[in-house]
């Protein structure tokens, strides 16, 4: 047996402030949380289980760490926005007002944001 065969995902986000970002995966992205212990939050990403962890220094990554595929992207975004959400526009990337790139053949459109502690996040419509 492989590791894979079987076993569920468990992906990990960092932050700087535990409660802040239990805030903003719960309230703002629309996700439950599942579990708390000392060690971090359990939030349920549609069945994949995200665990918050606290760390004290944290310096986000540079790239995107966590992302999901979406429907309708310009709705995603619209929902996000409306609660406070700022797109990321990357200079030359050639996203429109939005913040949304679209592939050369038009078949994928993709945008970025952070949560609080700055992790890159991002949406993808294909």
């Amino acid at each position: 047996m492989t590791i894979a065969a079987g076993s569920k995902v468990i992906t990990f986000i960092h932050t700087r402030d535990r409660e802040r970002s239990k805030a903003f995966y719960r309230d703002v992205l629309g996700f439950s949380v599942t579990a708390e212990d000392p060690f971090g939050t359990a939030i349920d990403l549609n069945g994949i289980r995200l665990r918050i962890t606290p760390i004290e220094d944290h310096t986000p990554h540079p790239h995107t760490v966590l992302g999901w595929q979406v429907p309708d992207i310009d709705a995603a975004i619209d929902a996000l926005a409306a609660k406070g959400v700022k797109m990321i526009i990357y200079p030359g990337f050639g996203q429109d007002e939005k913040g949304i790139w679209t592939s050369p053949d038009g078949k994928a459109k993709l945008s970025f944001f952070h949560d609080p502690d700055g992790n890159g996040l991002s949406l993808t419509q294909s």
